[in-house]
């Protein structure tokens, strides 16, 4: 019997897993492919990942690029002034994607599948097939944050996009047949929006917890006394190692004049790439592979001032077995063990002071180290995570369509 078939919509292509997003969308996509004949249709940001599209072609029935120009999504965005959208809607509206979702549906589709909100509405009008959206994160609870934090105009501007986006959230959690963000958290934040009405559902994020492993690579011939690895191009990600160089780090060297922190990240802003060379500070930028450096470190840091989520990159280095210091922003939606599986800070001189600790106790590191591998193995696997996304399926699908209870 042939197995049925699954629109899958994506913002960004899923392909390579080098970022909390993709990682997650491909981790989706590679599981739901098990199951069903994949008809993959996703905008590609940066032209260099068009190269994998016949690693994604291996794994789908069918796939749809389209180039996503971001100068002119930029102008065509400004469009929601006028109308009153969200500013991400037109951002992501294209006549090709249109055409995709069409053609797609000619196939006679189990689901249609959107991952996050800015693709949704692609899949919002009529459909013979339920309709799934991984909303991800509280998207506008994040423009909110930032909105706070800068400067008029732009906080003007951050604050309408949350607001509207807030509005464009509820709206698919009443239409989808079924809405999922990343942690219970979010799912409970989205789920009591002004206008909402249903319930949202939720699977975390897992780990390749053979990919990920102490050991699994050597370390970088570059020794650190602590890391940072994550998109340097990402906002949250930036004020994050600006706030630990600027008002941390200082307290560190005081007490380890030699020690180094490495920043490891794709697309470096000018900020960022400004610290390397001062105070014992790398920027690295891009890199094939983050494990070296994260082996290679005394301990991982995450200072995130802005969280949304789950950060990936402290499940990885917890996978890895590094002790993490965090902030709480950090550290939401991950069932860890305060002090014992993880450590949290708010202060910087509370950050720094454990900074300090951890690295003049190896041991003490190492513990926590182990007991974050462990909790990473007992409850942050993919598998373990996306069985809540297949149980959602089967509730909607199975009993239109028998035939689903044999794939």
């Amino acid at each position: 019997m042939s197995a049925p078939q699954l629109l899958f919509l994506a913002h960004r292509i899923p392909y390579p897993p080098d970022k909390g997003d993709k990682i997650r969308s491909w981790k989706t996509l590679e599981h739901l492919a098990r199951r069903f004949r994949v008809h993959l249709a996703a905008f590609v940001d940066d032209r260099r990942d068009f190269r994998h599209e016949d690693h994604l072609k291996s794994v789908c029935e069918s796939v749809t690029l389209v180039p996503l120009n971001k100068r002119s999504a930029t102008v065509r965005s400004a469009a929601g002034f006028l109308t009153g959208e969200a500013l991400t809607i037109p951002y992501y509206r294209d006549a090709r994607m249109s055409a995709a979702v069409a053609r797609a549906r000619m196939n006679g589709l189990a689901i249609e599948y959107a991952f996050s909100s800015s693709v949704a509405r692609y899949i919002a009008g009529k459909s013979n097939a339920p309709r799934i959206v991984d909303l991800c994160d509280a998207d506008s609870a994040k423009w909110a944050e930032y909105a706070r934090r800068q400067a008029w105009p732009m906080s003007a501007v951050y604050a309408r996009e949350g607001r509207r986006l807030a509005r464009e959230e509820s709206a698919i959690i009443n239409w989808a047949d079924a809405a999922f963000a990343i942690s219970e958290e979010e799912a409970d934040l989205l789920a009591n929006g002004d206008g909402a009405e249903r319930e949202v559902q939720w699977f975390c994020n897992g780990v390749d917890t053979v990919h990920f492993a102490p050991g699994a690579t050597a370390p970088s011939e570059k020794r650190y006394a602590a890391v940072f690895v994550g998109a340097m191009d990402y906002w949250a990600n930036v004020d994050a190692v600006l706030w630990f160089a600027r008002e941390i780090w200082p307290q560190v060297r005081a007490h380890m004049p030699d020690a180094t922190f490495g920043v490891i990240g794709s697309n470096p802003t000018r900020a960022i790439r400004a610290l390397d060379g001062i105070d014992g500070v790398e920027v690295a930028g891009r890199v094939d592979d983050v494990r070296p450096y994260i082996e290679s470190a005394a301990l991982v840091v995450a200072p995130m001032r802005i969280g949304r989520g789950v950060q990936n990159k402290v499940l990885e280095a917890m996978a890895m077995g590094k002790a993490v210091v965090s902030t709480p922003a950090g550290l939401e939606g991950i069932d860890a063990q305060m002090g014992t599986e993880a450590i949290a800070a708010a202060a910087p001189q509370g950050f720094a002071q454990e900074v300090v600790r951890l690295i003049e106790s190896p041991e003490q590191a190492r513990i926590i180290g182990e007991a974050a591998r462990s909790r990473i193995l007992r409850d942050y696997q993919w598998p373990a995570q996306l069985a809540r996304l297949d149980a959602a399926i089967d509730a909607l699908c199975v009993k239109e369509n028998p035939a689903l209870e044999a794939v």
